[in-house]
């Protein structure tokens, strides 16, 4: 998929196998910010290893959802998951683009495919997503992508502001 947006140039997203090693290293490079951010501190491998242990992704994958990479020159830069939650409601979750791929329009990139998957593929009419108050730009990126904030829908203890948004 592409997007309009012309910061996007040269960059395209696509579903990849949640289980490549490639995913594996963006998800690690995700919760590693997160986990930073979060608690004003480093992180190491041993919180690391517990946090991809209590917040699998192994579902990203069908018939329960998908993942998505953003690349630019075969390069992987960015993710996001697409999860069902039910016969016409998907998650958005996971969604990272890396610090060196920011300011391009990949976020949106990744979001908007992540709506055609949830949409074409799954037959969703709408998305939701969850995310935490200190991510601010996340919170940002998704009132402008005509996500509105809802009840929660989920107990994640992670969980500050809950969104969702008609795909139909």
């Amino acid at each position: 998929m592409t997007t309009n947006d012309p910061r996007a140039a040269g960059w395209s997203a696509a579903a990849h196998p949640v289980t490549d090693p490639q995913s594996a290293a963006l998800l690690r490079a995700y919760y590693v910010e997160l986990i930073e951010r979060y608690y004003g501190r480093p992180t190491d491998e041993e919180e690391l290893a517990a946090v991809l242990a209590e917040e699998p992704s192994d579902d990203l994958a069908r018939p329960t959802g998908e993942f998505l990479v953003a690349r630019r020159d075969g390069q992987p830069a960015g993710c996001v998951g697409v999860r069902v939650l039910d016969a016409g409601t998907t998650e958005l979750t996971r969604m990272y683009v890396a610090p060196q791929a920011r300011g391009q329009g990949v976020a949106r990139l990744l979001v908007g495919a992540a709506e055609a998957v949830a949409r074409e593929e799954f037959g969703a009419a709408r998305m939701r997503m969850d995310t935490r108050k200190d991510l601010v730009e996340a919170r940002a990126l998704y009132a402008g992508l005509g996500y509105r904030e809802i009840a929660p829908y989920n107990d994640s203890p992670y969980a500050d502001h809950w969104f969702e948004k008609p795909l139909r």
